[in-house]
């Protein structure tokens, strides 16, 4: 159930920046491409410090591939 309140929550912001673009006008799609971009490269990061974390847990456990 958490789950679903915080896709709606997302959903929410999504609807907000969309009518934000088409309210802007011309510069929205701009605003729109900032925001969805900045969010990617903070998931990405996010993504590869989890990475790096669960890469040098398999180092101390001994199960590195080398």
């Amino acid at each position: 159930m958490k789950t679903f309140f915080v896709f709606i929550v997302y959903f929410v912001i999504a609807v907000i920046a969309i009518v934000l673009g088409v309210i802007i006008g011309d510069y929205g799609s701009w605003y729109f491409a900032w925001l969805v971009g900045t969010g990617m490269m903070v998931l990405v990061a996010a993504a590869g410090g989890a990475w790096m974390d669960s890469q040098e847990e398999d180092a101390k456990a001994g199960k590195g591939a080398h």
